[in-house]
């Protein structure tokens, strides 16, 4: 199965309009390895995503999974995050 990824074109004019829940259920796919292998970087980058577009549950995910990941986990989630919200 393909993974959900916003980088594919399917979600590519998604941006500051980007539904929380959407960007909320991206980061469950990844937590749990939905569509493959569970990635907590990718699941962590997608709940602060959209915990900052307003999911509550998201942040309360977010907060969870981030402790049970590394430092340099943890930061390039941060940075990832940063960069989509700065692209998009």
């Amino acid at each position: 199965m393909a993974r959900l990824e916003i980088e594919n074109a399917d979600f590519a004019g998604l941006g500051a309009n980007a539904n929380a829940d959407i960007l909320f259920e991206m980061g469950l796919a990844c937590a749990t390895g939905r569509d493959g292998e569970t990635d907590l970087v990718a699941a962590h980058k997608w709940f602060n995503i959209a915990a900052i577009k307003g999911s509550a549950r998201a942040g309360a995910l977010r907060a969870e999974i981030a402790e049970t990941m590394s430092k340099a986990e943890l930061a390039k989630a941060l940075r990832d995050a940063r960069e989509w919200m700065t692209r998009h």
